[in-house]
């Protein structure tokens, strides 16, 4: 008896097995199957992606499947497209020896009236995402009224990507007899509010601890300036000159953004992310699996279709808004048993950040720094020579060598071995040669300085009169003032909020528009004053703090006198989400993000 017969799996799914190449279960699988195939049971499996979740579902379902019934009778909700997709194909495959059972996809960007015609024709399983389940529901192109099973696979990626309510409304209209079974990766509170709601005494399996990472992989973190990120992305990538990646951005366009300069600077990179077309994304995708594209450049949302088992490398070129964000993203390494490297580059500010991590993975970051350009020209070498040792030697070449030969003509072996090596080795020699260290610690990234020493170089102090009385710490004020003059997440720095005055820093050729943004500017009717500080040590004695109330009263006086414009936002307006998809109220943060921050 094989492993997978063990479970309970019949013939028709065990041939599927065999030739799919499965072995041995993985541990969800293991936990799972056995569950439920043998109970009408509701199920609640903690697993991290990679570790084979459709099958330890899909199987199970397939084998308690009506054949004879052309009534949908399972419904598979997902968070993306692409994961819509993958579910289906792998379905279709375990079920291979049952002819008679129909799966099919329902996502957003194709026909709908194409899709609702398939399900129309009968179809017992049906994946979808739930913004297309919804939308057909209320169009009643599709009826889940009689379904026995509701599989909710990456709850906690698709309640982090707002469907929550489209959840909601799409489990009220199935029946409350059914079997639900949940399987994520992490157990956030949401994902803890849809079980509790529509989920009758669920039984719990876990696959190593609760929310915490996968032991294959090897978290990293590298410290630098901020302005230094795409730099130091590079030399990780010249430092592993095999990598085969993902890279990580916020948003949509610094995904593209950091795509672009790779490919302009010789890389084979792409990116992927929600303003491509969906024929683009595809290209992209299968580019990225026969490993054309080495570095993939991806949004979160993007990312949650990609199941590709060798991603050697997982880069955070910026560290998301939640933590249950990085188990998924460094869970695209290290999967079916292989080994993986999570990469995380950040400031010295965000150096907290890594620590509340720690806390909720349960594993600790390795402390590393970026290569010089002398270390990445060593590791280069010995790649090179290693390739070239490694060759295979192409049998044709044989009828070339006569005139090769005659061109290496009085070159003895030690000298023709240095000039072989030499042609990739000065491509990076000339390029690292002097290039500075960016393991030098960036004072302009450092919060609260303690020596005195705020005025970075090129870089101006300013006095605002806003604190921590009024809802703000470093990073809400930051956002705030990033967002109301209309700058680089990386242009302001410095941020050292005090109890009811701040200072903070920007580079000089950006004073103009920071001094004029905050003329006559106003917030809930209070203006609000920046200056620039004529204390560039921080301002920590008496003087600056009383300029705090006094700038206001000013700005008041000029106000009345019918003097200049109301520039007046709402607390509303000051909220509005950045473009590292954070959202902030000026009274107080969002409390999902402060578990985080």
């Amino acid at each position: 008896m094989t492993k997978f017969e063990a479970l309970g799996l019949q013939k028709s799914l065990l041939d599927a097995v065999a030739d799919l190449g499965f072995k041995t279960p993985s541990e969800v699988q293991d936990k799972a199957i056995p569950i439920l195939l043998e109970d009408e049971t509701d199920l609640v499996a903690l697993a991290q992606t990679g570790t084979g979740k459709t099958a330890a579902f899909g199987f199970p379902l397939i084998q308690k499947i009506d054949r004879e019934s052309r009534t949908t009778q399972g419904l598979i909700l997902s968070p993306t497209r692409e994961l819509c997709l993958q579910i289906t194909n792998e379905l279709k495959l375990y079920a291979k020896y049952e002819k008679s059972i129909n799966v099919v996809a329902i996502y957003g960007g194709a026909s709908i009236t194409d899709q609702a015609r398939q399900v129309k024709r009968g179809a017992q399983i049906v994946v979808a995402t739930p913004g297309r389940m919804k939308d057909m529901i209320g169009r009643r192109l599709v009826d889940i009224s009689k379904i026995d099973y509701c599989i909710l696979d990456e709850a906690d990626e698709m309640l982090n990507m707002g469907f929550f309510e489209d959840i909601k409304d799409i489990l009220s209209n199935t029946p409350k007899e059914k079997s639900t079974w949940l399987f994520s990766a992490t157990m956030p509170k949401e994902v803890s509010v849809i079980a509790k709601k529509f989920m009758h005494s669920p039984q719990e399996i876990t696959v190593g601890d609760k929310n915490a990472g996968a032991t294959t992989v090897q978290h990293e973190y590298y410290v630098v300036g901020g302005r230094d990120r795409y730099p130091a992305l590079k030399r990780l990538a010249d430092t592993n000159p095999d990598i085969f990646s993902v890279i990580f951005c916020r948003t949509k366009r610094d995904t593209q953004r950091v795509a672009e300069k790779l490919i302009e600077d010789g890389y084979n990179a792409g990116a992927l992310h929600g303003d491509l077309s969906q024929n683009q994304r595809d290209l992209v995708m299968n580019s990225f699996r026969k490993k054309q594209i080495q570095m993939l450049v991806a949004t979160d949302v993007a990312a949650r279709g990609i199941d590709v088992d060798d991603i050697t490398h997982v880069i955070n070129y910026q560290l998301p808004d939640e933590i249950e964000t990085y188990t998924h993203r460094s869970g695209r390494t290290g999967r079916a048993g292989k080994s993986g490297i999570s990469m995380v580059i950040v400031t010295r500010s965000e150096l907290r950040k890594i620590k509340a991590i720690e806390n909720k993975i349960k594993q600790k970051f390795i402390s590393k720094t970026i290569p010089t350009g002398i270390e990445i020209c060593e590791i280069q070498l010995y790649h090179l020579a290693n390739k070239i040792k490694d060759t295979e030697i192409n049998e044709e070449v044989e009828n070339y060598l006569p005139a090769i030969n005659d061109v290496f003509h009085g070159i003895d072996r030690e000298e023709l071995i240095k000039k072989i090596v030499s042609v990739e080795f000065t491509r990076f020699y000339n390029y690292y040669n002097k290039t500075r260290d960016l393991n030098t610690p960036d004072s302009g990234e450092q919060r609260g300085s303690r020596r005195g020493d705020d005025q970075t170089p090129g870089s101006v102090r300013y006095f605002i009169n806003v604190g921590e009385k009024d809802g703000y710490d470093w990073m809400s004020l930051k956002d705030f003032i990033r967002n109301t003059v209309g700058l680089g997440k990386d242009d302001v720095f410095k941020v050292d909020v005090k109890d009811s005055f701040s200072f903070f820093n920007t580079d000089a050729e950006t004073t103009e528009k920071i001094l004029s943004t905050f003329t006559e500017f106003k917030v809930d009717g209070r203006f609000v004053n920046v200056e620039v500080s004529k204390n560039p040590g921080g301002g920590r004695g008496r003087r600056d703090r009383s300029r705090s109330g006094g700038g206001s009263r000013d700005r008041d006086k000029r106000s009345n006198s019918g003097r200049g414009r109301d520039r007046s936002v709402s607390s509303k307006r000051r909220g509005r989400k950045s473009s590292g998809n954070s959202s902030y109220s000026g009274k107080r943060r969002d409390k999902r993000k402060s578990d985080f921050f």
